[in-house]
């Protein structure tokens, strides 16, 4: 759900590949036929079958189809008859945080309605599926004095899901981007403690105060604004290699990629006393996905679809751990 470009799909897609090719290692070492079972190999191939995703984006739409062409688009999440969905096993999602004008009343699943919540949590009620990935900012834990993500956390338990979270910065996955972000993951009758988190270590640094290796936040669309840092608080990412190859940012951060096209705090590239916007490509870097996923799109809407998108690494490490977890929890649920 809130699909965006793929960013959740090709991260899962990533972590079953690797799942796949550890077994082939393993039973390859253990001289058992040398290949994947068929029973391991069908259960690989079904886990990554996506039954569909629900976009509006006209552009995000036409990225998704082209890098995962023949996948079902249900739309807007507010008009989805989840009794016509066919059955999932895992719900994944980087859902828009409004605001929850009843929030922290008690009132369970009546408290998110108006939300674009309550939509994931009405299909989670009919289908049942038996996981779900959950992403938001990480302001969705302090909103409304703690009491929004306590009813969220709430509503998912009423629905029989075993919920653990944990906040996540991207620059700790691979990519040299700072951005922080809440995942929040569900397990249909719970396994008795937690099983994906936690992922490392978490960060207790001052991520509003940063250093010479992490800019402040990178807006998705760089058409606006000044190029002057004296005008506004802009952090120069420096560059230790050819701009048109990827080890370029393996050794400095960039802050955040954001979807806001206003923002005055867009990080640039400082190139022979000159300071230049971040490509669309080096945007998809940022985010884990190969170059030229967005291509085909003017520049603006393509910093806008990275703003907007989960980091591809992120993911992939989630999914690992749920994959681990998936295959050694196979018990009945709902």
């Amino acid at each position: 759900m809130f699909s965006g470009i793929g960013g959740f799909e090709l991260g899962i897609q990533r972590a079953f590949d690797t799942r796949y090719k550890a077994t082939h290692r393993q039973e390859t070492t253990e001289n058992i036929q040398g290949v994947v079972s068929d029973t391991e190999q069908h259960d690989v191939q079904r886990a990554v079958s996506c039954v569909g995703y629900s976009e509006i984006d006209k552009y995000a739409i036409k990225v998704y189809e082209r890098n995962f062409n023949g996948h079902t688009n249900y739309g807007n999440a507010t008009k989805i008859d989840s009794t016509e969905l066919p059955n999932f096993d895992l719900l994944v999602g980087g859902f828009p945080c409004q605001a929850f004008s009843i929030a922290g009343k008690r009132a369970g699943f009546d408290d998110t309605r108006g939300t674009l919540f309550f939509d994931i949590a009405r299909i989670l009620k009919e289908k049942q599926p038996r996981h779900l990935v959950l992403e938001n900012v990480k302001g969705l834990l302090s909103h409304n004095g703690g009491r929004t993500f306590t009813t969220i956390l709430g509503v998912l338990a009423d629905l029989g899901y075993f919920v653990e979270w944990q906040v996540l910065n991207s620059k700790d996955f691979g990519v040299p981007q700072n951005r922080e972000r809440v995942f929040i993951i569900g397990h249909l009758g719970g396994f008795g403690g937690r099983q994906v988190f936690p992922i490392g270590e978490e960060s207790t640094e001052d991520t509003r105060r940063v250093g010479k290796e992490i800019s402040y936040t990178i807006d998705a669309s760089y058409a606006k604004g000044t190029n002057t840092i004296e005008k506004s608080r802009r952090q120069i990412v420096k560059v230790s290699g050819d701009l048109d190859k990827r080890k370029t940012y393996l050794g400095d951060i960039a802050s955040t990629l954001a979807a806001n096209p206003t923002s005055d705090n867009t990080a640039r590239l400082l190139e022979e006393n000159k300071i230049r916007r971040l490509t669309p490509t080096e945007c998809e870097r940022l985010q884990g996905f190969p170059d030229g996923w967005t291509a085909g799109e003017s520049d603006t809407q393509r910093y806008k679809m990275c703003g907007n998108a989960v980091t591809v690494n992120v993911i992939e490490a989630i999914m690992t751990n749920l994959v681990k977890c998936m295959y050694e929890y196979r018990k009945p649920v709902g």
